[in-house]
């Protein structure tokens, strides 16, 4: 494939949003214009089965069947969206890809390598060139979201967000080529030029400050 897939995880609240929007618009100032997506979601199909997901009155869904709807979105979202895309020669750039699933799934939820086996076929061999971790203390997840704004995933105690984090960072540090792990406790404009030079590096741009 000929284009560039990028992907930021992290805990809910972690800052992803603010730092793609910033790469966004980054990248468009040089030029490129990236494809921003997200999962849940990304598509029709994605959308309906992220609103199942996240709606806080889902809380009977047990474990299995959460990692198969998120794989089911997955799936979607990389036939219908990002492989064309990446096959077109553009940029992509998703909030949050299978990583997530491995953590939340099969880390949070105690799943253990089910998650990886029920997503294998959703990624169908497409896997991101660059993965963003943001970490951020669970703790200060909380703090930045009040209880009445909190989905069902974050709705999930301490001791679940802890397991998660500890997932991705795992994670991190077996595949340490992918990843970029940034301290999301810095300032915003700190993380987003270390974000800048690793993609300007990656895509062959030149980067000044």
């Amino acid at each position: 494939m000929k284009g560039l897939f990028l992907s930021f995880e992290g805990s809910d609240a972690s800052g992803k949003s603010t730092q793609i929007g910033l790469l966004k618009d980054w990248l468009e100032a040089q030029g490129i214009h990236p494809l921003v997506t997200r999962e849940p979601g990304g598509t029709a199909i994605g959308e309906r089965i992220r609103s199942i997901l996240l709606d806080r009155g889902s809380r009977e869904m047990l474990p299995v069947t959460e990692a198969l709807l998120y794989a089911a979105s997955r799936a979607q979202h990389v036939g219908q969206v990002i492989r064309p895309a990446l096959e077109e020669g553009r940029v992509v750039i998703t909030d949050r890809f299978v990583d997530s699933s491995i953590a939340y799934q099969g880390y949070g939820r105690k799943l253990g390598r089910v998650a990886e086996e029920i997503n294998a076929p959703a990624v169908d061999g497409v896997m991101p060139d660059l993965t963003i971790l943001l970490v951020v203390d669970p703790g200060d997840m909380r703090r930045r979201r009040s209880a009445g704004e909190e989905d069902r995933i974050e709705a999930e105690g301490l001791a679940f967000q802890s397991a998660v984090r500890e997932g991705f960072l795992q994670i991190a540090e077996k595949e340490k080529e992918r990843f970029l792990v940034i301290d999301g406790r810095q300032p915003v404009d700190v993380i987003a030029e270390e974000i800048r030079r690793a993609v300007a590096a990656l895509a062959g741009l030149n980067y000044e400050q």
